[in-house]
């Protein structure tokens, strides 16, 4: 539980540097921090804050889709906009294109990396990871069909508010999932608490 509680604060820890090193070199971000820096640009509250006070509005809405929070849900809102702000405090924006894309690509790295840490703890999803799989749920959309007219809308929102959209943008939504794929079985705690089969013995089935 200890290792499982550590690896969950480290991986939400990395995921806001990993947000902000992509803010810093101004090529582009996903859609949620699209949003986050266009909500954060028209009230002029830091954009890690703005991704906390986004976290608990979106758990709200987990409730008409009864969606139930884990702890990890609560520390992701708690910590992951906060290391955000605490980063972009002392990492500089970077110029030229060339330093901008190898800064982006290190932060698509470390939010990858992160993404398989904190979700291989298991303690429950992220609550923008819970609203797409609480309307699968409850309105019975594919998950791709939910994640991709959520994003889609607060991207949309994010670039009209002034958010950075752009070449990373692309790049992120191309490399994230390959680089999440191999970044999660080494951490991933449910696979490692499932007893290895003896040789020679039955197979039992889950039912």
């Amino acid at each position: 539980m200890l290792i499982r509680a550590l690896q969950l604060l480290v991986g939400l820890v990395l995921y806001g540097a990993g947000c902000a090193v992509m803010v810093q070199a101004g090529i582009g971000l996903d859609p949620w921090t699209v949003f986050a820096q266009g909500v954060s640009r028209q009230t002029g509250i830091g954009i890690g804050w703005v991704t906390n006070l986004l976290g608990f509005l979106i758990l709200l809405l987990w409730i008409p889709l009864r969606q139930k929070p884990g702890v990890g849900t609560i520390a992701n809102i708690l910590l992951v906009g906060t290391s955000m702000q605490a980063t972009l405090a002392v990492v500089p924006p970077v110029t030229g294109w060339l330093a901008q894309g190898v800064v982006f690509l290190a932060g698509v790295v470390m939010v990858a990396l992160a993404s398989g840490l904190y979700i291989g703890a298991n303690f429950g999803p992220g609550p923008r990871d819970g609203l797409m799989t609480g309307i699968h749920a409850r309105l019975g959309w594919p998950i791709w069909a939910a994640r991709l007219t959520v994003e889609a809308t607060v991207l949309l929102a994010g670039w009209l508010l002034g958010g950075t959209v752009g070449l990373g943008t692309v790049l992120f939504a191309v490399l994230i999932g390959p680089l999440v794929q191999i970044a999660l079985p080494p951490f991933d705690r449910r696979r490692r608490a499932t007893p290895t089969p003896v040789e020679g013995a039955p197979a039992v089935s889950a039912g």
